[in-house]
């Protein structure tokens, strides 16, 4: 029987000759491998060349790929050590060399064997497939019977894995080239962390992230906005890695008046009532005469760890840190690192032969962080000739201690230490606060005070500061993870004026806080702090509007403390929340 290819074909084919079935020896089918199939054909390996198996071949080449590559870095690294040029090279590090350059020519060769005999299929090739295959169901139909020819297409009609369902993702129209880049970071060729630097455009490189982790994941990114930001003010500064930003409401509590003057404070949050409750408790000190506050100390701190072969060392520098004749040549060399730091305290602790030593220094208008950082490694590396046998372990011990509860923040202070209070009139505290003086004094002592005592609190000892501390840096631009410590706090309650009147304070000792750097340059955060008035820093009086802020801070606290401890006291908290933060939405139909 003659079967030709179809007539479409240019060139005229010769018939090909079918044997039958019995000459062949066995039915024909379209899996069936031929001899003359360059896949399945057997040729000359890499590994073939050597005597050794397989296994042992592989094994010789990668002890000496491997062992050359570490004697080749150890002996770079000596170089560099000594100042020796590394150009220079000796006969052992040319055969080094040779053998590095030949195991990998072989390891090359033996996992490239893949990659050089496959040949991808083309559409061309999946035709003729096609119809190789109708050729072999005709020859079965017509030489070996209906019942040969029907078990080979109930063998063909194999069911297909159903494909994983996966979710749709929120994809947005991507132009060509963008599309190329995106399939290199999702194959891993393109790192997304590059996308900034190699386009040069900050937007299209979150848009060209986004679609790729979505991509990568399988989950859609709808409801995380990318329009409307301005990603070159993060570049470098806030945030890596960009996707697109978090929306957070802003609301206004006050007037807040304070030493005097009214403050309209922005409040970033999600929490219901939080706004409201601390609105009432600025009305409250509104209409009893504002509210004043006191700047107890203004210092940042950071204490690196060291470590000497012997406590006495230790000592020895802690005695010679803490002599009042060496302080000025500390302090010089310290302020090197900035025209606004200036160093005010070294406070040493030992720990064995290891000494942690708590750098307290002015900032300006800056939250300090890295100001610090850079006077203290100044001090360090002036320290270094006269104390050789110093080990610098780290450039922070968790002494200083940031983002983190502790008592040397709650006893010494850092930041800014600030207290606040206000006398609240009798009559406001039953008008506006719904309660009562005495309510109030007993309330704060067995829940601020006991209470927090029997919870074993570290300067914990209040009813909800770290919520409007976080709302107030969320919106201001600050670091939301400062919070820890910003949030130490005592609120005290006193009967004042023949038990007629309230007497309120809050007493925060480590807020934490900046005008500019970090978040506060982002258009949105900006905004807030010109709406109190330290947007930026203060040229007349440097430092002046990162200590305005850090007051304001606690007449916000202490507004907020005044409300919740009233709405506890009238038992108005439950049905407040019940009212104001609760969603009205039918989450049974999201």
């Amino acid at each position: 029987m003659d079967v030709r290819r179809r007539s479409s074909m240019k060139a005229p084919i010769q018939p090909i000759q079918i044997p039958s079935p019995a000459a062949m020896g066995s039915p024909i089918t379209g899996h069936q491998k031929t001899t003359n199939d360059p896949l399945h054909s057997d040729f000359t390996k890499a590994s073939d060349a050597f005597p050794l198996s397989l296994k042992l071949t592989n094994a010789v080449f990668f002890t000496l790929f491997f062992s050359t590559v570490y004697y080749l870095l150890t002996s770079w690294r000596e170089k560099i050590r000594n100042s020796t040029p590394l150009h220079v090279i000796t006969i052992s590090e040319i055969a080094a060399l040779v053998t590095f350059v030949s195991s990998f020519i072989y390891l090359l060769g033996f996992f490239g064997m893949g990659f050089v005999f496959f040949t991808p299929k083309s559409s061309q090739d999946d035709v003729w497939a096609d119809e190789e295959e109708e050729v072999n169901q005709a020859l079965l139909k017509e030489d070996l019977g209906p019942c040969a020819a029907a078990a080979a297409a109930a063998a063909a009609r194999v069911p297909s894995p159903k494909p994983k369902k996966i979710e749709m993702v929120d994809s947005i129209p991507i132009a060509e080239e963008d599309e190329e880049i995106i399939k290199s970071v999702v194959a891993g060729t393109t790192p997304s962390y590059s996308l900034e630097s190699k386009l040069g455009d900050t937007k299209r490189a979150a848009a060209i992230r986004r679609e790729a982790l979505q991509r990568l994941t399988g989950k859609s990114l709808h409801g995380l906005p990318l329009d409307g930001f301005d990603y070159d003010t993060i570049l470098g500064q806030c945030c890596e890695m960009p996707v697109g930003y978090i929306q957070i409401p802003v609301g206004i509590v006050g007037p807040l008046l304070l030493d005097g003057r009214k403050y309209s404070v922005p409040m970033a949050t999600t929490e219901g009532c939080l706004v409201a409750s601390t609105n009432r408790g600025c009305k409250a000190i509104m209409a009893s005469g504002g509210a004043t506050s006191v700047l107890l100390k203004d210092g940042m701190t950071r204490a690196p760890v060291v470590r000497f072969g012997t406590a006495r060392r230790a000592a020895d520098l802690k005695f010679f840190l803490e002599e009042p004749l060496n302080f000025e040549t500390l302090a010089l060399v310290f302020n090197r690192s900035s025209r606004f730091g200036r160093l005010q305290s070294i406070k040493c602790a030992i720990a064995g032969k290891n000494l942690y030593m708590r750098f307290c220094c002015s900032t300006g208008d800056a939250m300090g962080m890295n100001m610090v950082s850079k006077g203290v490694q100044n001090v360090l590396d002036f320290l270094q000739a006269d104390f050789p046998d110093m080990d610098v372990i780290g450039i922070s011990g968790n002494y200083c201690s940031d983002k983190k509860p502790a008592a040397v923040n709650w006893i010494e202070g850092r930041g800014k230490s600030v207290v606040c209070e206000a006398i609240i009139k009798e009559d406001i505290v039953k008008k506006v606060l719904k309660t009562d003086v005495a309510t109030l004094v007993e309330l704060n002592m067995l829940k601020n005070l006991t209470g927090s005592a029997m919870a074993g609190a570290l300067g914990g000892f209040n009813a909800h500061a770290s919520n409007i501390v976080s709302a107030v840096y969320l919106a201001t631009g600050q670091d939301p993870a400062q919070n820890v410590e910003s949030s130490h706090c005592i609120t005290l309650m006193e009967a004042v004026n023949n038990g007629k009147d309230l007497h309120v304070s809050v007493t925060m000792p480590s807020i934490e806080v900046g005008t500019i750097g970090g978040g506060t340059q982002l258009p949105s955060q900006s905004a807030c702090l010109n709406l109190l008035g330290v947007k930026g820093a203060n040229r007349e009086a440097p430092g002046s509007n990162a200590r305005l802020l850090a007051t304001i801070v606690a007449g916000s606290v202490l507004a907020g403390e005044l409300s919740i401890m009233s709405a506890i006291g009238a038992g108005h908290l439950v049905n407040s929340h019940m009212k104001y933060n609760r969603s009205n939405k039918d989450v049974t139909k999201a």
